[in-house]
């Protein structure tokens, strides 16, 4: 019994050194910094980022995919193929990119890339670096409007300005490391893990909040930006009502990478409030036409 006993102790022991020492090393390779200014919206969040995957490194990776999927675009035909929609597209981007230096001064200076490509997907992005695309779905299934439209384009240029992709490879190495250290350490102590389960259990405790977390954040950073860019911030609203509308069904929150659509809704109600002054503002400082 007392050999029995001994022998639980030393191994609960062991467990907790193997997590211990992988829990070290996830921190050892992390820094905290701030990537972005607070800005009218109040984002102070520090963000945990690996020192081994520079901002340097996820900026060429982003400028060489890009580079791909506009030469693959252009090769298909598929690449800025309505002049007055590209027009409008880069239009709205030229008023948005200037007011990024409210948030970080360097991303004026970025190499931005504007392009439309032609697919019915309901989509838009912006790479690390400022490299944004709009899918033509987007503009046509949701029939938007120029105010919905730099909302969306706002969102995803805040995504690049926090370096959201950067802190999400942390996170996935991050995670991957615990994931380890749990089937590890279950195998010390005599159980048994499935490494699946595993997995599951750490990205709804750790990964998936963390991302609801960035899209909050992209959320008010872009209804800032649009704002300052003249355009109605009140426009978030309607556009995620037609998002929500043209997707159906949901997953539930907690296995979502997105707030559920009321909490979002309510919060970009809040937000709309906040930044309201810097939209008139911009409105009474905008040439007359």
């Amino acid at each position: 019994m007392v050999r029995n006993l001994f022998s639980a102790k030393v191994r609960k022991a062991a467990a907790k050194l193997v997590l211990s020492m992988i829990g070290l090393a996830a921190l050892q390779g992390c820094e905290n910094v701030q990537t972005t200014q607070a800005g009218a919206v109040g984002i102070t969040r520090k963000q945990s980022m690996s020192v081994v995957v520079s901002r340097e490194q996820i900026d060429q990776q982003a400028a060489a995919a890009y580079s791909q999927l506009r030469q693959e675009a252009s090769q298909k035909r598929t690449l800025n193929t309505d002049p007055a929609l590209l027009a409008r597209v880069q239009g709205i981007a030229n008023r948005l990119i200037p007011q990024v230096k409210v948030y970080r001064p360097d991303a004026v200076h970025w190499k931005w890339e504007v392009n439309i490509f032609q697919s019915n997907e309901v989509n838009a992005f912006c790479m690390a670096g400022g490299k944004i695309a709009v899918y033509t779905g987007l503009i046509q299934q949701l029939k938007i409007t120029d105010d919905e439209l730099a909302a969306v384009m706002g969102h995803e240029i805040a995504h690049a300005l926090r370096e959201h992709v950067r802190e999400q490879q942390t996170r996935q190495q991050t995670a991957g490391l615990f994931t380890a250290g749990a089937v590890i350490g279950a195998a010390v102590l005599g159980y048994k893990i499935d490494p699946d389960v595993a997995n599951t259990t750490t990205q709804l405790v750790y990964s998936l909040p963390h991302s609801r977390e960035a899209e909050v954040e992209a959320d008010n950073i872009g209804l800032e930006l649009a704002a300052r860019a003249g355009y109605n911030p009140k426009a978030a609203m309607t556009l995620w009502q037609k998002m929500g509308a043209l997707s159906g069904g949901r997953p539930p929150v907690f296995l979502s990478t997105h707030p559920s659509p009321e909490s979002r809704a309510a919060d970009l109600a809040r937000m709309s409030q906040v930044v309201q002054p810097l939209y008139e503002a911009a409105l009474k400082n905008q040439p007359k036409r």
